[in-house]
């Protein structure tokens, strides 16, 4: 049984910016570098990708903290206050 990769489509329904075709050309060159090694070209390409793929990564998480809200075991909110006032600087927090 095989496993199909998400579409980007799919990865984008899910909430993930991060291209599919991004991440299936970064493990490319990875193999590629373990088999073969790779020319200048490739080895400046795999930098520039991977920069872009952490760049999105960050924004994406960040973008997943600053919608959260916490609680306690007791339901009192104790969100931090960064988190706070990130939210109600975008309007979504009325407090």
């Amino acid at each position: 049984m095989t496993e199909d990769k998400p579409t980007n489509e799919q990865n984008e329904q899910r909430g993930g910016a991060i291209p599919q075709d991004l991440i299936d050309r970064i493990n490319e060159l990875a193999h590629k570098k373990k088999d073969k090694g790779l020319t200048e070209e490739e080895q400046a390409e795999q930098k520039r990708l991977r920069e872009t793929y952490l760049s999105l990564f960050r924004e994406n998480f960040r973008s997943h903290i600053e919608m959260l809200q916490v609680y306690d075991k007791d339901g009192k909110e104790v969100t931090p206050e960064k988190v706070k006032r990130i939210q109600r600087e975008r309007g979504l927090r009325d407090d």
